[in-house]
């Protein structure tokens, strides 16, 4: 996992930094944020979470191509952030 960046939750303005070798998704369980999830690997869409503010970088295969390039969801468990700060909608 590439770079590392910062998730906001919008709803309470909680600033999480994600590490390099950290998964969003692992980041926000050990905040204690209850995010449903499956696979762990992109595939299922189970975590799909919705961005209100920064570009992911899509790695997973469950969002299609125009979803993609929407930004405005993305999951967790596998996508990380091209922008410094990525607000979600939690």
């Amino acid at each position: 996992m590439e770079g590392e960046f910062t998730v906001k939750l919008a709803r309470s303005g909680r600033l999480l930094p994600v590490g390099r070798e950290e998964s969003v998704l692992d980041v926000l369980r050990d905040a204690g944020v209850d995010v449903a999830s499956s696979c762990g690997q992109g595939v299922c869409g189970t975590c799909v979470t919705r961005v209100l503010q920064g570009e992911p970088e899509h790695w997973d295969t469950y969002l299609t191509p125009d979803e993609h390039a929407a930004n405005d969801r993305f999951c967790p468990c596998i996508s990380r952030s091209r922008s410094a700060v990525l607000v979600l909608d939690l």
